[in-house]
């Protein structure tokens, strides 16, 4: 290291320290600050003392180190090129503007004096080779090089931010992804140039062979070195990894939670910054028609129908307007100004208390506008009169903020809880948190904890935060440590972050502009960072374009995707059936797992998903049994256990209550299906109910056969005509021949086909019924003096049809 510091931290006090309680963080914490640099994993020796020589531990791979030596080296060169061609390149600059513009000594000097020489370039044949594709990019960029930076580290971030919008602007075509092999020195030289976002490009490249073989350890490279420059996808993309120990990384929360509490502090800052490419991070699935419609831009009929609404006075509309411009909601793009004139006539002009609230933060904190608080406060006041549970709490921190005066900030704080506003929740507990609530001598942790909980539960990102690290270190007594609920909650609010959410939303608009390449670059780019939402849209795409997916990745897309997505703890119910499909099929090749699509069937059921308790009771009818796991998931009662019959019963039961179609649902069709078997069934089974069902079925179709003997045309009904001597006419009239009249000419041709079909319906429904009853009792049991009786049963009804008529 060239550079080399000390800290010195000195004791006035003997120091024990407790190995067995507590935390110890190997990198920096809040409380002491760390180092730049790399940690593998850490070994700690309690009882034994070991010599350096003796200590062998690795950090993740065997070259791991080698590489990022070779990586290091070959960036140092890098930056050296770029800085010193920057040089070079801006002296010819200042000599040509001093050989334009002279005066007569000049003229003088430049015609009999030494001639300005500029440095050359002094790169010999070896570094022209080696770093070829470097000098090539310099050079065509070489005017637009500026001539106002002289700091290393500004020229090369320049540069580097150059080299990745050529390379992004490359694979952003409709054959994008045909160049990513020849575009990766490209990348690999913006990435040293410290523009991270080429490295984390590089990482997911490698990782998942995107036009390339897959490299585990170069794509390992990338994500550490990525993170360490503070990328924010890449940061997610590790914390994420470590969370479900995945792809060779090691399963470890607390390391986890180091990248997602990195990134969660970074996203509740950025938003509070309006500039830079950030959106708001919206949940679109590409299965969802209705979802996708309302994405839209300034020009889009849906943008252009609520605005029109809004410049009718729609409240609604307003709201939803300013809301789209100032957060960059629905594809329109961020226009801070317009959002502030929307939100000032819904204060002003209108009197809608939401819109007062917002407008009125605004100008406290002079975000956009200029700052005026007696208007401000004046808005605030007005809104809070009008009930509004945000104006409360705004009204607190104005007076915890600017007057200092805890007592009134809680008497409108606690106004806003019971309105069930958790900003003012999670106010309230910093309160306790720091001692400052009215009346408390001391900080309560406890209680300013479940404040942060419960403000947490209702989405708060502070509060999250807040959970997370106690989660994580244990610090108070009453709050056991938990890393993994540090970590859920740590990611939680790192996937709001608007970085994140601008490259989803060049994601979504390359898949609405049929852009498939871009759109499967840059869903593949935010499923590694493991947003739920990207890999059901990454695993759809693969889907639907399976000769794209297979020509361009290494791994199976729809099957790493789906079950991603299925083991994340937000999954949505389609992602479950979708498994379960895979696992019922065998998905390519695979071999079939009823279990395990059981298993995913059931998690779909359990969120209400009546395709969920559908496909279990199909499986249930084609034999296979489901395990008391899952019955128990379910919450199913024990009784109803023991049978098949009972279990399909409460199966689509369930699946009908929880059908979201009006119309006839398949679940009630299977349910009433079920009901007649049984019906069916239990006639077979009971002597006297079966011949008292066979006499009225048999008087019901007798009386059917009567009235429609009387309907002209239909004597054959009844034995005396056959119909095959109706033909019909080219005029759409029924020829019997020249010795038969026709059918008069105010019958309906379509009502006499219906009517025949009907009747001949009728005629040999109860047969066929009563053959598929004999041949399910045959199945299903086998029962020979059962099977004996069906057909007895049958007999008597043909009969009894034979009988009646004969006397009719």
């Amino acid at each position: 290291m060239e550079e080399k510091q000390s800290l010195l931290y000195i004791c006035d006090e003997d120091v024990f320290f407790n190995d067995t309680a507590g935390f110890f963080v190997l990198g920096g914490s809040k409380h002491v600050p760390g180092i730049e640099g790399f940690f593998g994993p850490v070994k700690v020796y309690r009882l034994t003392a070991l010599t350096t020589d003796e200590i062998f531990n690795l950090p993740f791979g065997r070259n791991i180190n080698e590489l990022m030596d070779a990586y290091y080296t070959r960036c140092e060169d890098v930056k050296e090129i770029v800085f010193l061609f920057s040089q070079i390149v801006n002296q010819g600059r200042m000599l040509e503007e001093k050989n334009t513009c002279g005066n007569y000594y000049s003229m003088l000097n430049g015609r009999f004096g030494d001639k300005p020489l500029c440095d050359s370039f002094p790169w010999g044949p070896h570094e022209r080779e080696e770093y070829n594709n470097l000098f090539h990019l310099l050079s065509e960029m070489i005017h637009d090089l500026p001539t106002d930076l002289s700091d290393q580290l500004e020229v090369t971030s320049y540069v580097g931010k150059r080299i990745f919008e050529k390379v992004t602007e490359k694979l952003s075509s409709p054959q994008g992804l045909d160049y990513v092999s020849s575009l990766l020195p490209s990348l690999l030289d913006s990435s040293c140039c410290d523009y991270h976002r080429a490295t984390y490009f590089l990482a997911v490249i490698y990782e998942m062979g995107l036009g390339v073989y897959q490299h585990s350890s170069q794509g390992l490279l990338y994500s550490l070195v990525a993170a360490q420059g503070d990328d924010r996808l890449a940061l997610m993309h590790l914390g994420y990894k470590h969370l479900q120990g995945i792809d060779g990384y090691l399963l470890d929360h607390d390391l986890s939670y180091g990248y997602y509490a990195n990134i969660a502090a970074q996203t509740s800052l950025d938003r509070r910054i309006t500039e830079g490419k950030q959106t708001y991070v919206e949940i679109v699935r590409l299965i969802d028609d209705q979802a996708l419609k309302t994405q839209t831009d300034e020009n889009g009929d849906y943008f252009l129908w609520v605005k029109h609404l809004a410049t009718q006075g729609n409240t609604a509309a307003m709201q939803q307007v300013a809301a789209m411009l100032y957060w960059g909601q629905n594809g329109v793009s961020r226009n801070i100004e317009a959002a502030l004139e929307w939100y000032r006539r819904g204060a002003v002009e209108i009197g809608d208390p939401t819109m007062m609230y917002d407008y009125s933060l605004l100008l406290f904190k002079g975000d956009g506008v200029q700052e005026n608080r007696r208007l401000a406060l004046k808005l605030m006041k007005k809104a809070a009169a009008k009930g509004s549970h945000q104006a409360f709490n705004g009204l607190g921190w104005y007076y915890h903020n600017y007057r200092r005066n805890f007592t009134k900030a809680v008497k409108y704080w606690q106004r806003a809880q019971e309105l069930g506003n958790s900003d003012a929740v999670h106010n309230l507990g910093v309160l306790y948190y720091e001692g400052l609530y009215p009346g408390v001598a001391e900080k309560n942790d406890t209680l300013a904890f479940e404040y942060f909980l419960k403000a947490a539960e209702g989405g708060h990102m502070e509060g999250a935060i807040r959970c997370s690290s106690f989660y994580s270190t244990g610090e108070i007594k009453s709050v056991p440590r938990n890393p993994r609920m540090a970590v859920l909650m740590a990611k939680y609010v790192a996937e709001q972050n608007g970085y994140l959410g601008y490259t989803i939303r060049t994601a979504l608009n390359a898949y609405k502009d049929m852009s498939w390449h871009k759109a499967l670059l840059y869903y593949l780019l935010t499923a590694e960072t493991g947003i739920e939402m990207s890999q059901t849209n990454i695993a759809y795409i693969c889907e639907e374009n399976p000769e794209l997916a297979s020509s361009h990745l290494s791994s199976d897309c729809v099957w790493r995707y789906y079950n991603l997505s299925a083991n994340q703890i937000n999954s949505p119910s389609f992602a479950y059936l979708k498994m379960g499909d895979l696992y019922y099929y065998g998905y390519h090749n695979r071999s079939r797992n009823i279990d395990l699509a059981g298993v995913m069937y059931a998690e779909a059921a359990s969120q209400s998903d009546s395709q969920g308790f559908y496909n279990l009771a199909s499986l249930i009818e084609e034999g296979h049994s489901l395990s008391p796991v899952i019955l128990d998931h379910l919450k199913i009662n024990r009784t109803a256990w023991s049978s098949n019959y009972s279990l399909l019963l409460e199966l689509y039961k369930r699946c009908n209550f929880y059908s979201t179609k009006e119309s006839v649902s398949p679940c009630l069709l299977a349910l009433f299906r079920l009901h007649l078997t049984v019906a069916w069934n239990s006639m077979l089974r009971d002597t006297m109910v079966h011949i008292t069902a066979t006499i009225l079925l048999s008087l019901l179709i007798v009386i059917v056969l009567q009235h429609l003997q009387a309907i002209p045309g239909l004597q054959w009904l009844a034995g005396t005509e056959s119909p095959a001597r109706y033909v019909m006419d080219r005029s759409g009239q029924m020829d019997q021949g020249p010795s038969t009249p026709v059918i008069p000419a105010n019958t309906s041709t379509e009502r006499n086909i219906f009517i025949i079909r009907l009747a001949r319906l009728f005629r040999f429904a109860a047969i066929i019924e009563a053959i598929r009853g004999m041949e399910e009792r045959l199945h299903l049991h086998w029962n020979v003096g059962e099977w004996l009786f069906t057909v007895f049963g049958i007999s008597i009804c043909i009969a009894c049809i034979v009988i009646t008529l004969h006397v009719i």
